[in-house]
């Protein structure tokens, strides 16, 4: 990012636009057989199993039906968000609180975090987005998540491991993000993309929040247009291709936003692949609308 990019050292740079879709030295995304090669290898790293479903049954029930080997089920609504309220649905949680929950989880600072949810990365990637936010370097979401796993054969279990704590420690302020005031800005100087479904963004229905429609200026690119029928993202250059329709290039100020700052954290990571830095509005429309003097568009536009 350029005039929104946030970050506690501004000498490190957090994406470097000339390796695609990387963020530091970690590509992002791996692949099912490179895991599967990873744990044969008995290669230290935490397995992270975020598993979540907006109105439907709590991931954890998913979980102990069955999950990857070493996994370590974190609950994004009490791990990875703060409480819902003014700030959102999913604020971002305390950094303390944060903290906790990934040492609770196993994480360390100097390990390999792999996170999966069901198969197309809108949880895994809030996830992703936020060890990175609070300084792990090493993340990376399994692609196809566990549907791709076990279409492949691979075994699951119902065990559930021993964790040893970790020792990672929360350094808030790694990627850049905005408030509803620099979002509603972004949506006139730069690009703010909206991630929810067309219907939501077109103000013609909203199942969770008091207030249908979207931030005008925003403009409308549902995450669901970011995978394949698989699940797993889209190659690099279609990536580039759907956001550069939108507007959306590494030449401008890029942000996205969602209901609740869940689903825009995978677009942030499909712009991430596609080369482009983008920032996320955390408390997304459920913030926006806490608000009432925040204006609302409806329609296409």
């Amino acid at each position: 990012m350029r005039r929104l990019r946030v970050v506690t050292n501004p000498a490190e740079p957090l994406l470097n636009p000339g390796a695609e879709g990387q963020t530091g030295d970690v590509h992002p995304l791996i692949e099912v057989p490179a895991l599967d090669r990873l744990l044969r290898q008995q290669t230290p790293l935490v397995l992270l199993d975020v598993r979540w479903h907006l109105a439907g049954p709590p991931g954890v029930d998913s979980y102990r039906k069955g999950h990857l080997p070493g996994a370590v089920f974190v609950d994004l609504d009490r791990d990875v968000a703060g409480p819902p309220g003014p700030a959102g649905r999913h604020p971002l949680p305390a950094s303390g609180d944060f903290e906790a929950a990934m040492r609770r989880a196993g994480v360390s600072g100097d390990r390999l975090v792999v996170v999966y949810d069901d198969a197309d990365s809108m949880s895994a990637a809030r996830v992703w987005w936020s060890l990175r936010y609070f300084g792990h370097d090493r993340v990376r979401v399994l692609n196809g998540g566990y549907r791709a796993w076990t279409e492949t054969g691979l075994a699951v279990t119902t065990d559930e491991p021993d964790v040893k704590p970790g020792d990672f420690f929360a350094r808030p302020g790694r990627l850049p993000v905005l408030d509803a005031e620099g979002a509603g800005a972004l949506a006139t100087a730069g690009v703010l993309l909206d991630a929810r479904a067309a219907e939501r963004y077109r103000g013609e229905t909203e199942p969770v929040d008091p207030v249908a429609g979207h931030i005008p200026g925003a403009r409308n690119a549902p995450t669901s247009g970011n995978v394949g029928v698989d699940g797993r993202f889209l190659p690099p250059g279609l990536l580039r291709e759907r956001f550069a329709q939108l507007g959306a290039t590494d030449a401008l100020d890029v942000g996205a936003y969602c209901g609740s700052g869940v689903t825009a954290a995978h677009e942030i990571l499909a712009l991430n692949l596609a080369g482009i830095p983008a920032a996320l509005y955390v408390g997304s429309w459920s913030n926006w609308v806490a608000d009432p003097t925040n204006p609302v568009a409806t329609g296409d536009i």
